[in-house]
């Protein structure tokens, strides 16, 4: 099956003018398909729609590109090869500096430092930025166009540290730069001060940015899942792939699939845009 979806991504057209070079879309069909990535990474493609995610976001050759706290490097291992020769990928991980974190912003790091020295020609040139705020005050000033956060909000707001991990993503982008952001989501349309089970609403993520200065682009229904009750024992994690009450119901959850998920576009004032519109 591999086999035949990688031959898939090398058919599709080449970008007009540019023989022999694949388009952005069937370079990451390609990636999110690759012989680097593991059987059951694959598998779930299929609920996390990586391309038409990316594609919804704006995605381009050439970009400057920032993953926030990547986790295990689900959507890293995809965006990496991408971006390896035309642009800039950078993943903001944890600071191993900073003492008294959780046990897992040690040992995700260390994994995905294993992951890239054993797979040079596909991470070598992805840039690590050290990310652990408060102690960590900045991921930088006007470097990205765009920055991209996966399920990440709920444990921002857990942590208190939401409003200033989305001040810090704002001034990291280019003026015109692009926000995504795919989140669990909850029901309703009141801004909250924490997760619920994992879940966290459309409403909330929205003031977050805007309060940082981003603008409110679009949303998509790509990652939506309307099988997904929220209301489990477990929250969120009682759905794969946490799957947190092993065998309990175990089919039921794996029928539902991941959880219900917004997918939002965000973009800082300036840039190309704006004078576009000045002009018009």
């Amino acid at each position: 099956m591999r086999t035949v979806l990688l031959l898939m991504a090398w058919m599709v057209s080449a970008i007009p003018g540019q023989a022999g070079e694949l388009s952005l879309v069937a370079q990451l069909e390609r990636a999110a398909n690759g012989e680097h990535r593991a059987d059951d990474q694959i598998d779930r493609n299929r609920h996390r729609h990586p391309i038409a995610t990316l594609e919804f976001f704006g995605l381009e050759d050439g970009m400057s590109v920032l993953e926030i706290w990547p986790g295990s490097g689900w959507y890293t291992e995809i965006l990496a090869p991408v971006l390896r020769d035309k642009g800039l990928f950078a993943v903001a991980s944890w600071d191993p500096a900073v003492e008294g974190q959780p046990d897992y912003r040690y040992r995700l790091p260390l994994e995905m430092q294993a992951k890239f020295e054993a797979n040079p020609s596909i991470y070598d040139k992805v840039e690590v930025i050290h990310y652990s705020p408060p102690a960590t005050e900045s991921l930088g000033q006007g470097r990205f166009n765009m920055i991209l956060t996966f399920r990440n909000t709920h444990g921002w707001l857990r942590n208190g540290a939401a409003q200033g991990i989305y001040n810090d993503m704002a001034e990291a982008l280019m003026p015109g730069g692009i926000l995504g952001v795919v989140q669990h989501r909850a029901d309703g349309d009141e801004v909250m001060t924490d997760h619920a089970g994992g879940y966290v609403t459309e409403a909330t993520v929205i003031s977050l940015a805007e309060k940082a200065g981003l603008e409110f682009v679009a949303r998509s229904e790509l990652n939506a899942n309307p099988k997904d009750t929220k209301d489990h024992p477990e929250g969120v994690w009682t759905l794969p792939p946490s799957l947190r009450l092993d065998d309990v119901d175990r089919e039921k959850y794996l029928a539902i699939g991941e959880s219900d998920r917004m997918t939002l576009r965000f973009r800082k004032p300036g840039g190309l845009a704006a004078l576009q519109m000045e002009l018009d």
